[in-house]
């Protein structure tokens, strides 16, 4: 338990870059390091949290710690991966404006993007080897990415996850006829039942307690959210309206941008605003109640998806959704990843260089956050 706590804790502070760039921390960290989970199972917790609303890369976190100790291992990897965000981002609430516009600051955020480059190429290396290794694997990567890149919707993610799917599940099944034993009790109903209750009921009762209402504001956001943290901007903007500036809106969007760890936590900022009696506690009742939903979710469906994923009869389906997986982060390494990072040819420099820092000369992932930081502070002066 402790090492989980520790190896997620550690990652939460170097996380940068976004839900594509975490995907390829947790992969490097523990599916390549410590082997805590295969590469065809990685596939499918990723494939889970598209499926499912809520912020995508915590929900393969939290999956990773429930496939690794259960619920407790779930809550840890959560809390841990998190908690930094949370701190930064409620000391940047209370001073949230002495850092913003600062040519120094905003030249190490953005060196941090550069680095989530480098981050995400190396997960789609790494995952086009193991999931695209005939035509049709591949022709389904090219395909999801294509429509990604072409029409950018989660309508079309979903779609074109479908698609991979049903093409998988005719033409890549696998003709192993071994029945596998079912080892788990298929969907646990008592996570959607909270989910459901939270939903529906809740917010017919808050009108008796203000705190209340700020969960159950935060709970419907977090609910409703499919595509990860960019989404939930105008969810949340409607539920602060006029309670919140403009400008303080902004400072805290930027600021999720530019933090380790999960944009929802996009929401700490906004409680800790909102809630100006004990700004702390709105704080982390807002983050929890964004993180709350996509959670259940993943506890409420986690073992059937499981089971259906070693069922043979489904295994080609699973083929092919791991290759739509592959082409949906090489349509986010282009938006938002190399868009918002790569301006210059000074910066694709940076990333050449950062790539072969980490495949060549094998530098751990604290020293490429050592080397960002330090370009990204220089390039004001150099520009």
């Amino acid at each position: 338990m402790f090492e989980i706590f520790k190896r997620f804790f550690l990652l939460g502070w170097v996380s940068f870059g976004g839900p594509a760039a975490h995907i390829g921390y947790f992969r490097n960290e523990f599916v390549q390091k410590r082997g805590w989970i295969s590469e065809e199972e990685y596939a499918q917790l990723i494939a889970l949290s598209q499926f499912l609303p809520g912020p995508g890369s915590s929900q393969v976190g939290f999956a990773l710690g429930y496939h690794r100790k259960g619920l407790l291992g779930a809550l840890l990897a959560s809390i841990s991966f998190t908690l930094p965000s949370i701190l930064i981002m409620v000391l940047l609430a209370n001073i949230s404006h002495s850092f913003f516009g600062n040519a120094v600051f905003e030249g190490v955020i953005h060196g941090l993007k550069l680095l989530a480059v480098v981050v995400v190429a190396d997960a789609i290396m790494g995952m086009y080897k193991s999931f695209c290794k005939d035509k049709l694997t591949i022709l389904l990567c090219i395909m999801t990415a294509t429509l990604l890149l072409v029409v950018p919707s989660i309508t079309t993610q979903l779609i074109a996850l479908l698609i991979a799917a049903l093409i998988g599940r005719f033409y890549l099944k696998s003709d192993d006829k071994e029945q596998i034993e079912q080892d788990s009790k298929g969907i646990n109903w008592l996570p959607l039942i909270i989910f459901a209750l939270c939903f529906f009921v809740l917010p017919a009762v808050i009108s008796h307690s203000p705190l209340l209402g700020l969960f159950s504001d935060f709970f419907q956001a977090g609910s409703l959210v499919f595509g990860g943290g960019h989404v939930v901007l105008p969810l949340l903007q409607n539920i602060v309206g006029d309670q919140v500036s403009t400008d303080s809106f902004l400072t805290g969007y930027a600021a999720a941008q530019a933090v380790p760890g999960p944009m929802f936590t996009f929401a700490t900022f906004l409680g800790y605003e909102l809630w100006s009696e004990q700004p702390v506690l709105g704080a982390l009742v807002a983050t929890v109640a964004i993180f709350l939903p996509g959670f259940l979710l993943v506890l409420g469906v986690f073992n059937h998806w499981q089971v259906l994923a070693k069922k043979p009869a489904l295994s080609g389906a699973i083929v092919g959704i791991n290759a739509a997986v592959v082409g949906l982060l090489i349509s986010a390494l282009y938006d938002p990843v190399f868009t918002s990072a790569v301006n210059s040819g000074l910066d694709m420099a940076l990333v050449i260089i950062g790539f072969a820092l980490l495949k060549v000369l094998k530098l751990p992932i604290i020293g490429l956050v050592s080397f960002f930081i330090a370009a990204g502070a220089l390039l004001p002066f150099v520009g």
